[in-house]
């Protein structure tokens, strides 16, 4: 099954790996450890959205908020795989994902969510080259209006290992982290 609810095993884990490599890097890091997602999907976008609100509202200095998901690609019961290999380590791909205006509901940062993505993307592609799928710009916002800076990370999809997405996102977070922090030091 590609599917569980204990952390050492899911998503939660790769986010984990993520918060400790950013924050060995200098960046300070805040990691929800919920699983928004059960036991509907339904629902979970409600869900994410009031706790990010909460956590904006309880440190209102938070500059990005990246929600870690991995993809689900593949028809009729065929499930697809991403990969990269990067100095000799096998990874899967990891996808940016920014949200628009397009389905009509207001969210005024999608273009600087975007323009983050579009940073992210060519930071991590120089030093990762074949890391990164294509930034995606869809019509739906996935509680991104709520803050600037606010991104789907997609680490790889249902079809990876975990041991391929841990691989993805230290390759992700060796590039990233430099990246956020030349912007937190601009912010400055």
């Amino acid at each position: 099954s590609y599917r569980t609810e204990d952390t050492h095993y899911n998503i939660v884990r790769v986010g984990d790996e993520l918060a400790s490599l950013l924050e060995a890097a200098g960046l300070h890091v805040l990691h929800d450890r919920e699983i928004y997602d059960y036991p509907s999907y339904t629902g979970s976008y409600n869900r994410s959205g009031e706790a990010v609100e909460r956590y904006l509202s309880e440190y209102p200095e938070i500059a990005v908020v990246l929600d870690i998901h991995r993809d689900a690609l593949g028809t009729d019961g065929v499930i697809y795989k991403t990969m990269a290999e990067e100095e000799g380590t096998v990874a899967s791909q990891i996808m940016l994902l920014a949200g628009s205006d397009e389905s009509g509901l207001e969210h005024p940062n999608w273009r600087s969510n975007l323009a983050l993505a579009l940073y992210l993307q060519e930071a991590v592609g120089r030093r990762h080259p074949s890391l990164m799928r294509p930034v995606a710009l869809v019509p739906q916002r996935y509680n991104q209006h709520l803050t600037p800076g606010s991104l789907i990370l997609e680490v790889g999809s249902s079809g990876n290992t975990l041991q391929e997405a841990l691989a993805a996102i230290r390759l992700f977070a060796d590039a990233a982290a430099p990246a956020l922090l030349a912007l937190a030091d601009r912010a400055e």
